[in-house]
């Protein structure tokens, strides 16, 4: 070869060479995870969402809340899977309560790219919600007839109860309201055993609510800390977390949105 083509071949090399950066860096970005997915828990319906709702698509979000039937754990998880099939790219799927152990079963859904727990419950495989309460009961728990049964297996919380239970830093008239359109709940969705346990393979993040007394606070920080979630503690706040601290419930929504994309991104 002729020192003429020996200097055009090291002359083309080194053009490659500057331009395989410059094209690395120039290559699209992962798009940003847009699809928020938000599960109610139990005696309640997804109108509680609105202010966290509201937040989310202010700040662009595409956000789509679950009406589960709270009939069983397997109709409340297929009807999340319902809403997962129609989002159009990666999801971050969101719970309230016994709404967590809808998502920990759900979340295994391809479309899922991050969970968040709301005061919700994380069960692992073969466990259930009422069995790891009973190790670290509520206050509500520890009130004899506060969760009543009808004949037919359906439960609610005393309406009298439920405003300092489960809504204590809710508008009084907001709370009575809320007591007195509860949503029957089957029994059985508290002692169904989870057959998946999403949040081994999917990131987290976790809410406590301080002052929960549904589920006791020492009860989500196990969970959220078993399964490495990122937690934040929100002092002073109720069961109700998801309506009287909409902002921050929805900055760690946004926060799961941001860090699943990057994770997706490497």
């Amino acid at each position: 070869m002729s020192p003429f083509h020996s200097k055009r071949i090291l002359l083309l090399a080194s053009l490659l060479a500057s331009v395989a950066p410059a094209a690395a860096s120039a290559a699209p970005a992962a798009a940003p995870i847009k699809n928020i997915v938000l599960v109610h828990g139990a005696w309640v319906d997804a109108s509680g969402w609105k202010p966290v709702y509201d937040i989310l698509t202010r700040d662009g979000f595409h956000v789509t809340m679950v009406q589960q039937p709270l009939t069983s754990l397997a109709a409340d998880v297929a009807a999340t899977r319902q809403v997962l099939a129609e989002q159009d790219g990666p999801t971050v799927l969101v719970a309230h309560s016994y709404g967590g152990s809808i998502i920990t079963e759900a979340g295994e859904d391809p479309h899922v790219a991050a969970l968040v727990y709301v005061a919700a419950h994380a069960p692992d495989v073969g466990e259930d919600e009422a069995d790891l309460g009973k190790k670290m009961p509520s206050f509500t728990q520890q009130q004899p007839g506060a969760v009543v049964k009808s004949t037919d297996g359906f439960t609610h919380l005393r309406p009298d109860l439920f405003p300092a239970d489960f809504a204590a830093d809710l508008p009084l008239d907001q709370a009575q309201f809320e007591a007195q359109s509860q949503v029957p709940t089957a029994a059985g969705v508290f002692s169904a055993p989870m057959t998946a346990a999403a949040w081994k393979t999917k990131p987290s993040w976790g809410i406590v609510a301080a002052a929960d007394k549904i589920i006791n606070p020492d009860l989500e920080r196990f969970y959220y800390e078993r399964a490495r979630s990122h937690v934040t503690v929100l002092q002073g706040a109720s069961h109700s977390v998801y309506e009287s601290r909409p902002q921050e419930v929805a900055a760690v929504i946004e926060q799961a949105a941001r860090s699943a994309m990057t994770v997706a991104a490497q």
